[in-house]
């Protein structure tokens, strides 16, 4: 009987044994997308788990007996007694030129209905961002075809720009027209057979938005031409807190390949503040203490490890670039939240958008006072620097100004002539949505509002001058655009053309 006994034992730690080396486990817990797993003692973090059925779980909590895993896929097909297996594997995407063009999901699967993806390279979600010593300083500009974002606030590849204002203020048109934008000019090198032109690839990552508004998105994109030099990552509002938790980091994966390649890309994460709200939903499922507004300790380092990632290589490790805009939203303009001021600090510089200047007609509704680039004008061309450097001057004294003359007091003539120049500028920096504005015509636009060719036009007719006179310039006078495309900055010459070009348009306009 003895010996009986003892072969059971013997073939019951075989078994454990044989589990421990292919690092098997049990689901004791199950429970909204987060699994607790014990049994698994070979784990890293961020390991893939097979749980079957097509789930996959994400090693997050390694403890001292179990395992907490967020789950991938439909996590009701899991059952507590389930058995799970270790991977041995990273969760990773495949990256790659196959992405361009395509809508994802947050593990990169196709879901777009346009088929497979042919793709053999694969990059893990989370990668440590390049160190202080492989970068170079921006000095590159990402033209955004937006006239007061390029003129006083401009983007360089390789910075981080925060997009922050209320729901609705425009934060997400103004990175679909950078988008289009880069589209427009990746097309235009193309057929002129530019090869010293480095293309801008775009990552439009959605978190948590609604599907009929991501479609939206797409539609714009397509209906543009912007898809080929497109990626499009969704997390949307009816997927999981897991997936939306994950999305960000994925569309970083392939914006990463194309750094890590020599070539540059955008990403735009739209928004961070519902990311950081799936997040804080996975922690507090997971038992990870809460913090301030029930947010993780961690919350800061999230972000913080996501945007570290965008950066300009230095020639020696390539000379990439990835360029990110994140996007937060504020409750009632609070700039001084949690969640906004840890991403303004991590970021090097932010655009504001005020509710008060969108219901006012002023869109991009862009506050002048609050909006800032570190960058500067390292990430413009000469010639925008030569007409941009007093505009933001011009503007801040104008909404001083304006405040002050509401009181109806009388006003000396050099005042009046300020106010009247502000009231132009705000009128030119007005604009439609979806209609960049090539950087060779606004420094033309911006030099005519500086040397008083806008003066005697109406307040409310400078937008309809400024359409018609760019289309005269780009229908009768684009050797003067071409020339402003290839020297990049004015001298005596260009400057004696555009003063000749715009004074014959301004003679001959009527309103």
């Amino acid at each position: 009987m003895s010996s009986i006994l003892q072969e059971i034992e013997a073939r019951i730690a075989n078994v454990r044994q044989e589990a421990k080396q292919q690092n098997v486990g049990v689901v004791s817990e199950i429970g909204d997308g987060v699994a607790k797993i014990e049994g698994l003692d070979d784990l890293m973090m961020n390991e893939m788990i097979d749980l079957g059925n097509g789930v996959t779980g994400i090693a997050m909590n390694l403890e001292e007996t179990s395992v907490g895993a967020i789950l991938m896929g439909d996590y009701t097909k899991v059952s507590e007694g389930q058995e799970a297996k270790g991977t041995g594997r990273l969760l990773q995407v495949p990256v790659g030129k196959g992405m361009l063009g395509r809508a994802v999901n947050a593990l990169g699967q196709p879901i777009d209905g346009k088929g497979d993806i042919k793709n053999d390279t694969f990059y893990p979600v989370e990668k440590i961002a390049p160190g202080i010593i492989t970068r170079r300083s921006v000095n590159q500009p990402v033209q955004t075809g937006i006239i007061p974002i390029d003129a006083m606030i401009p983007i360089g590849r390789g910075q981080r720009e925060l997009i922050i204002g209320d729901r609705s203020t425009g934060k997400t048109t103004i990175c679909i027209d950078t988008i289009l934008n880069q589209a427009r000019l990746n097309k235009a090198a193309q057929d002129a057979g530019d090869t010293n032109y480095r293309p801008l690839y775009c990552i439009y990552v959605a978190i948590g938005q609604k599907q009929s508004n991501v479609a939206q998105v797409i539609g714009a994109l397509e209906e543009a031409g912007a898809m080929p030099w497109t990626v499009v990552v969704v997390a949307g509002a009816s997927d999981s807190a897991t997936e939306q938790y994950l999305a960000p980091f994925a569309g970083a994966a392939i914006g990463e390949w194309f750094m890590d390649n020599r070539m540059d890309a955008l990403i735009v994460y739209d928004d961070l503040t519902k990311h950081a709200n799936a997040y804080r939903q996975v922690s507090l499922i997971l038992k990870r203490p809460s913090g301030r507004e029930a947010f993780p300790g961690d919350v800061f380092y999230l972000h913080s490890r996501l945007l570290e990632r965008a950066a300009r290589m230095n020639e020696e490790h390539g000379g990439g670039s990835l360029t990110a805009l994140p996007i937060i939203e504020t409750q009632m303009g609070d700039v001084s939240a949690y969640i906004p001021t840890n991403v303004i600090s991590i970021t090097d510089g932010q655009i504001f958008l005020e509710t008060d200047l969108f219901y006012q007609g002023i869109r991009p509704a862009i506050s002048v006072g609050i909006s800032v680039s570190r960058v500067g004008s390292s990430a413009q061309i000469k010639a925008m620097k030569q007409v941009a450097g007093r505009i933001k001057t011009e503007l801040a004294q104008f909404r001083e100004l304006a405040a002050f003359a509401q009181f109806g007091s009388d006003l000396d003539p050099q005042t009046m002539a300020r106010l009247e120049r502000g009231k132009r500028i705000t009128e030119l920096f007005k604009q439609g949505q979806h209609a960049p504005i090539p950087v060779e015509i606004q420094v033309v636009l911006l030099w005519s509002v500086q040397n008083n060719i806008m003066d005697g036009v109406p307040v409310e007719q400078i937008r309809k001058f400024a359409a018609d006179f760019s289309e005269y310039l780009s229908t009768q006078k684009l050797q003067l655009l071409q020339k402003l495309e290839k020297e990049k900055k004015l001298d005596d010459t260009l400057v004696a053309e555009i003063k000749s070009v715009a004074s014959s348009f301004r003679e001959t306009w009527k309103p």
